[in-house]
């Protein structure tokens, strides 16, 4: 069904409000494109994201387990974090991966980027795919984390896909781009 007149609404103002640590918290003053009505809504910025499906030489996916605040309780999920000032995704990646897991090296690919939450946040998450690495030593996990790594086949990825064990969004989002880990509902 066709919508008569533009989507895109205007921005009137915006104000900054709290901090919060990992997000900036913005308000912005907007414009309905077709009432004209003024509208005050929410957008957390934020430096951008990354994640990765990094495996190892004998195609094991190195994979964490981290106690989540938000989930109240310990996933499993792809490695990652966020991008620090002056890095690009692939420095990122490749530094996250080796605090968080203790591997490094290998080859390198990128597989796109996805918006995390685009009704209220700025930023993306970007997916790697790391082929061939290494570990290097023990985890250098930041102050505010305490992490497990485990090394996990193509099918073990997938049945915990499958079963719900892993549920962070972002992760799932990178393995589909390297597994077909979704079960069809319906005959091709």
């Amino acid at each position: 069904m066709a919508v008569d007149g533009p989507l895109d609404w205007e921005r009137l103002d915006s104000r900054y409000g709290e901090n919060l640590i990992l997000f900036e918290t913005r308000f912005d003053s907007l414009r309905h494109p077709v009432s004209g009505q003024r509208f005050e809504r929410l957008v957390l910025e934020s430096v951008d994201w990354v994640n990765c499906v990094a495996l190892d030489d004998r195609g094991r996916h190195v994979m964490v387990r981290q106690f989540r605040f938000g989930a109240g309780a310990t996933t499993l999920e792809t490695p990652g974090g966020m991008v620090d000032d002056g890095e690009d995704s692939e420095t990122a990646i490749r530094r996250e991966l080796e605090e968080e897991t203790g591997y490094r090296g290998g080859q390198w690919r990128y597989l796109g980027a996805v918006q995390p939450n685009p009704a209220i946040h700025d930023h993306l998450c970007h997916h790697w795919l790391a082929v061939g690495v290494e570990p290097i030593g023990t985890l250098n996990p930041g102050p505010g984390e305490h992490i497990a790594v485990e090394l996990l086949s193509d099918d073990e990825v997938v049945a915990a896909a499958r079963s719900g064990e892993i549920q962070h969004a972002l992760a799932l989002s990178a393995i589909a781009r390297v597994l077909d880990i979704w079960e069809p509902l319906r005959p091709r």
